[in-house]
């Protein structure tokens, strides 16, 4: 149903989100309490979000309840509910606030992107302004990634305080 060449297929052929498991296993407990979200789908979540331009969790939820790549993405099936946004933005609290484990999640998939061809390095985009790489661009990659990946953890921390401000509950 999802077409070959669809980019979130490019993307999990190009990486394996396993390495997520690892590097979280110390915030989840297997025999306690109620299952939690799956820290692989808490991850693919805001890159739904930040890949085609959703503006909200909550719109990102809504589709994810209705697009078809996005459910094969986050490994649901028809069945299947997607988490609400408010599960979501605890879990993602809880786990990853104030941890240095988000960004180096995304440092991770970014240099993962780039080994496989799927980010030019060369470039970069900084408030919507291009500026072109100069000198030897490997020497600058990791430090293009880390930047990268601190700033997306930023803006989902943004959004989260946002919409928690905006459902009168402290940010």
């Amino acid at each position: 149903m999802v077409p070959k060449d669809h980019l979130l297929r490019q993307i999990d052929q190009a990486i394996d989100f396993s390495f997520i498991y690892d590097l979280v296993e110390d915030s989840y407990c297997a025999d306690n309490g109620r299952p939690s979200l799956d820290p692989v789908m808490l991850i693919k979540i805001p890159m739904i979000q930040c890949l085609f331009g959703i503006r909200s969790m909550r719109q990102t939820i809504k589709e994810i309840e209705v697009n078809l790549a996005y459910r094969w993405f986050l490994g649901l099936i028809l069945e299947d509910k997607a988490p609400h946004f408010t599960t979501y933005g605890k879990n993602y609290s809880r786990r990853f606030q104030d941890k240095q484990v988000i960004e180096a999640i995304f440092s991770h998939i970014l240099g993962l992107c780039l080994n496989a061809g799927l980010i030019d390095p060369t470039e970069i985009f900084v408030d919507g302004t291009h500026i072109k790489a100069a000198a030897n661009h490997h020497k600058y990659i990791n430090q293009e990634v880390e930047a990268q990946a601190k700033f997306m953890s930023d803006q989902l921390e943004k959004e989260i305080a946002k919409d928690r401000e905006k459902h009168g509950k402290s940010p």
